[in-house]
């Protein structure tokens, strides 16, 4: 096949269309790739651009499929009729690199028409997400269908921690030589601990009173709720700042409604902002949060918390997924333990999970020298084993093994 030149990413969200860590990792690591090799993103959206080596294509779905059918079911449909779209076109590379299902078979059938090799990255999975059920219906059968072919097609899976590479060997049949673990990664240069305070202000936060800070969407995976509930419990002098959008479904977006007016009603300091802020200001946010808290049942990587710990702050997390590979305890954060209901993401005690969570925020919140400790540990532990060059320089290693 030769020598390797150019590789083609397929994925749903770049941007300006990011919502989720997926499209964080595809965006910083195609222009890390990029300085290696010519690099195509194909992605869900209208893009047309060209830096240097790297080129950005937006594809469109087919309307026609969205007519008539059950609300629920499109979103899977209108991801298929992406993928083909961005299957068909011509292809001029060596290797091509899927990320989350939405995009899975858009590698899979480009793999299949141009004849070269696949690679898929795992950011989450389907089977670990079975509450998707209530938010698409029968469409989540077919969304996992998409990712099981993909990935079971692929010639290399990239697991993002090795937790992640165990949950892709429990729950699909992929021969273990194939699975490489390489880590999410970090922009050092732009997530530095910021001075400004604006955006503090801007949203009501008070920038002279100390607060611990969750960032992420309205997720079962993400946890949220149980943090609100932790909420009496957290020290009355810290704020608490929620950094949470994009609810994944109406219900879920009506229980924290409820839940944040209830936690309301027994003390004040509660700051909800219920948008997708810019990065600027979550760099402003993470930077002059006290303790940053990732309460997540389900977390393949948890990137958040590197953004955390590269604005020099002690983090309070669960040792669950890929979390316990980025947090060290006791040295840049503490982790909390979680035990789940069998087959299910539900603590088996959800009132113990929330008081553990309210316990590791309170003793970080009152003790200043160990957070100053954890946070200067976790800026080094950033700058030693999560850039996005040499993360990037692995996954071109990989492509070459395949290629050559």
């Amino acid at each position: 096949m030769g020598d390797l030149k150019r590789a083609v990413l397929f994925t749903n969200e770049y941007p300006p269309n990011i919502y989720g860590g997926a499209g964080v990792h595809v965006e910083y690591l195609s222009k890390s790739l990029a300085k290696l090799i010519d690099v195509e993103v194909r992605a869900f959206g209208d893009q047309d651009e060209e830096h240097g080596n790297l080129r950005v294509r937006g594809y469109q779905g087919w309307d026609v499929l969205e007519e008539g059918t059950d609300p629920r079911f499109k979103g899977a449909l209108n991801a298929m009729s992406r993928n083909l779209r961005m299957a068909k076109d011509p292809l001029n590379a060596q290797v091509v690199h899927a990320h989350t299902w939405y995009a899975d078979m858009a590698a899979f059938y480009a793999k299949t028409l141009w004849k070269v090799p696949m690679v898929a990255s795992i950011h989450s999975l389907e089977p670990l997400r079975p509450w998707k059920e209530e938010q698409l219906g029968n469409a989540y059968h077919m969304s996992s269908w998409m990712e099981r072919t993909g990935l079971e097609n692929s010639d290399a899976i990239i697991a993002v921690s090795q937790g992640t590479r165990q949950d892709v060997l429990d729950n699909f049949d992929i021969p273990e030589e194939r699975i490489h673990v390489i880590h999410n990664g970090i922009d050092l240069a732009e997530y530095v601990k910021a001075t400004d305070k604006s955006a503090l202000e801007k949203y009501g936060v008070d920038p002279d009173r100390p607060y611990v800070l969750f960032v992420g969407r309205i997720a079962r995976q993400k946890g949220i709720i149980h943090l609100v509930e932790a909420i009496p419990q957290i020290d009355p002098e810290l704020q608490v700042v929620l950094l949470a959008g994009q609810p994944d479904t109406a219900e879920i977006g009506q229980e924290m409604n409820e839940k944040v007016a209830e936690a309301a009603r027994q003390r004040d300091g509660i700051i909800w902002i219920d948008k997708m802020v810019s990065r600027d200001e979550a760099i402003q946010f993470y930077s002059h949060a006290d303790v940053f808290c990732c309460p997540s049942v389900y977390e393949p990587f948890g990137i958040i918390n590197l953004e955390a710990m590269a604005c020099e702050t002690a983090v309070v997390a669960s040792a669950i997924g890929g979390i316990p590979e980025v947090v060290v305890p006791e040295e840049t954060g503490l982790l909390i333990d979680l035990e789940l209901k069998p087959g299910t993401f539900e603590p088996v005690d959800p009132a113990g999970y929330a008081n553990a969570l309210a316990d590791g925020v309170n003793r970080l919140a009152r003790d200043p020298e160990l957070r100053a400790k954890m946070g200067k540990a976790g800026r080094k532990r950033v700058e030693d084993h999560f850039s996005w060059d040499a993360i990037a320089e692995r996954t071109v290693n990989l492509y070459r093994s395949l290629v050559e």
